[in-house]
């Protein structure tokens, strides 16, 4: 018998509402299909906030900047990147690897569970930042009632459970943010490598008219003079 009201998908759907809705609509690559489950409230809200734009400014630096910009500049921002993200993903697997431990040394056999209907989806993925990010928050997902178990049973404090849920979620945010801070960079140098390329064809044009415009009146008995009309477009 039930005898408490539990969600139905209402959840997921307020969740969904607030999705950021990035445009895929320029996005010529192909993508790996992998079906992808978040129970967590934070895994949920950070999937669908993050995960799309992270994926959209990291194909921007891969694939577009790497039109307009150097190789090598491109590769230094694609590794800076990697390496936040492989270091965060490390922080969450000793945070994972503890709570556990923790759970075989107080004797706790299994974890919270949540009531709310899980966000099943399936994510195309378009490169290996993409699946790297996902990796991430996968496993913020599965931390998130590990440390909610530990909770419960007091071997961890409030206190202690907020402090390591806030750290690690701002650390999961940054990879975000500074891969769209490192898109927003990029996209900079190449409106400005853009503009001196512009003010160049301007500059070049006006040289050409002005010397036209200088060019002394020929005498039409010259030796050559049909040839130096016929060059600035004049009757030999």
């Amino acid at each position: 018998m039930q005898i408490v009201k539990v969600d139905q998908g209402g959840v997921n759907a307020r969740i969904l509402a607030k999705e950021t809705k990035a445009d895929f609509r320029r996005v010529e690559a192909a993508s790996l299909k992998m079906p992808t489950r978040f129970t967590s409230a934070e895994g949920k809200r950070f999937f669908v906030r993050l995960f799309n734009t992270q994926q959209l400014n990291a194909h921007f630096i891969s694939v577009i900047a790497r039109t307009r910009l150097g190789a090598d500049d491109i590769a230094q921002v694609e590794a800076a990147i990697r390496a936040q993200t492989e270091a965060v993903s490390e922080k969450l697997n000793l945070a994972i690897d503890g709570a556990e431990a923790l759970f075989k040394a107080h004797g706790i056999t299994s974890a919270a569970t949540y009531d709310t209907v899980p966000l099943d989806v399936e994510v195309g993925v378009l490169s290996s930042s993409g699946r790297r990010f996902l990796e991430v928050l996968g496993k913020l997902d599965q931390l998130m009632p590990l440390l909610q178990t530990l909770e419960i049973h007091e071997v961890l404090s409030t206190q202690q459970v907020d402090i390591q849920r806030a750290a690690l979620k701002r650390q999961v945010r940054d990879v975000a943010n500074g891969t769209r801070n490192f898109a927003m960079g990029l996209r900079r140098r190449m409106n400005a490598l853009a503009a001196h390329e512009y003010a160049e064809a301007e500059e070049g044009e006006v040289t050409l008219e002005q010397a036209t415009l200088d060019t002394p009146a020929l005498d039409a008995t010259a030796d050559g003079a049909g040839d130096c009309g016929a060059q600035f477009g004049q009757a030999p």
